[in-house]
């Protein structure tokens, strides 16, 4: 990658810019960045990162051999119609926009090239995403791996089918978002049961890393290693018994369910508003 390009300066693209510079994959003035209108990010990136801020789209994306997408859904048609006459074929492009299939992207820019959808998660702030990728038929072997060079500098990496991306945006997506209901509600039963929150909050989140570290160190299933825990009369067997009676498995495959449907409804809808940019293939 001799030029990166990133439309979009937000958090994600942040993760993204400070894990390419921190692990050296790319000099950081090839890092060009735009966003719409805010001066002071542009500052705080150039400073941070020493990128090259710029809002002219023809230095941002000339030249450019990879073009990361991240922006609000909403402004998608907007980007896309303001740079199509820069795309090239050789070009790669990454979007980061939830619910916009591959097919509106070629379809705005009324142009078949090279698209890696990705599914990162916020976790990317600290280098910690569970990243789901999937390529368009135009994207060739050597572009797919400079997609998973570039998420893998921000936590790890699966490759999927696009089809899939509405199941990952519901399980890992918004996966972080179910982990802290869970600490919230560990943080009120603590209270509950006479703990003070800072003695709290230490033991469940070297519990929840411990538990974490486990299930990816272990050949052993997390039934198996749940089991292990749990002593036959004893306290956690207690425990685990109110949880069923809560029905909470219940609760969060309902949970992931419910968020991989709206994801869908999400996709469907802007899929239906750019229908009529989209070009036969």
């Amino acid at each position: 990658m001799k030029k990166i390009a990133f439309i979009g300066a937000g958090s994600m693209a942040e993760a993204i810019i400070s894990g390419l510079v921190t692990q050296q994959v790319i000099e950081p003035e090839n890092i060009f960045v735009t966003n719409k209108s805010n001066d002071d990010r542009f500052v705080y990136l150039k400073d941070q990162y020493g990128v090259t801020a710029t809002r002219s789209l023809q230095l941002l994306v000339k030249d450019a051999d990879l073009v990361v997408l991240a922006v609000k859904p909403k402004d998608i048609l907007e980007t896309m119609q303001s740079i199509k006459e820069y795309i090239r074929e050789e070009m790669l492009f990454i979007s980061v926009v939830a619910g916009v299939h591959t097919t509106s992207l070629e379809g705005i820019a009324n142009k078949r090239f090279s698209i890696v959808r990705a599914m990162p998660n916020t976790s990317a702030a600290v280098g910690k995403s569970a990243t789901a990728l999937a390529a368009n038929c135009h994207t060739k072997d050597s572009q797919l791996q400079t997609a998973i060079t570039l998420f893998e500098t921000v936590g790890t990496v699966a490759v999927v089918e696009e089809t899939q991306l509405d199941a990952v945006t519901g399980l890992s997506g918004s996966g972080p978002a179910y982990i802290y209901y869970l600490v919230e509600a560990l943080e009120k039963s603590a209270e509950k049961i006479g703990l003070d929150s800072e003695t709290a909050k230490q033991l469940i989140l070297q519990t929840l890393m411990g538990a974490a570290d486990m299930l990816q160190k272990s050949p052993k299933t997390p039934a198996v290693l749940r089991k292990e825990v749990t002593s036959p009369g004893g306290t956690t067997e207690a425990g685990l018994k109110a949880l069923q009676a809560h029905q909470v498995e219940d609760a969060f495959i309902a949970c992931v369910q419910e968020a991989t449907e709206q994801s869908k409804r999400m996709g469907n809808q802007i899929s239906k508003e750019l229908a009529k940019y989209v070009v036969s293939q």
